[in-house]
């Protein structure tokens, strides 16, 4: 075998890293690792024990039986717990959008007890956001809800539609 074919190393910037050979390999690959177990982890796991495995005693197919239960478990519960993140979030737009119109209370970080009236809601970031007046406050914050009072000055909250008449084109 001749020196042409074993990689050089590259020394600059700390660690050794492999450089090019040949130019097969011309960016060393750099490997992030996995942060969340999840069914691939799993999954790979089980193929290097199954690889791995002594041919003089292999694993027991109750034994590979349960890992595979485990592992659907496991991604029925992930999605599960997606769901749930999901629905949660579903009602809490929800929940603030009902708000609009009502008379809400909150206290402020320092104590103040506030009061008025929702005129609008932001869903701009992970908790909807109400607006009281001047201002804006988490969904989270507000501690009461109560209907806002209707008075004799109030406008209808709808107009009857006019008839059709012998103008109006009906379809």
């Amino acid at each position: 075998m001749s020196n042409d074919s074993i990689a050089a190393v590259n020394t600059t910037g700390g660690s050794p890293q492999p450089a090019s050979v040949n130019g097969i390999n011309s960016i060393a690959g750099t490997r992030t690792p996995k942060q969340v177990m999840d069914s691939e982890v799993f999954m790979n796991l089980l193929v290097a024990q199954l690889r791995h495995q002594d041919p003089s005693s292999p694993m027991d197919t109750n034994q590979m039986i349960s890992q595979t239960t485990q592992l659907a478990t496991m991604e029925k519960l992930t999605n599960m717990d997606t769901t749930a993140t999901e629905n949660f979030a579903l009602q809490m737009r929800t929940s603030a959008a009902a708000l609009i119109g009502q008379q809400v209370s909150w206290e402020d970080a320092d104590g103040t007890k506030h009061s008025g009236v929702a005129t609008s809601v932001s869903f701009a970031g992970g908790i909807p956001q109400v607006t009281v007046g001047d201002k804006t406050v988490p969904l989270d914050v507000i501690s009461g809800v109560t209907s806002v009072p209707v008075t004799d000055d109030a406008p209808p909250e709808s107009e009857p539609l006019p008839e059709p008449g012998p103008d109006t084109n009906v379809n």
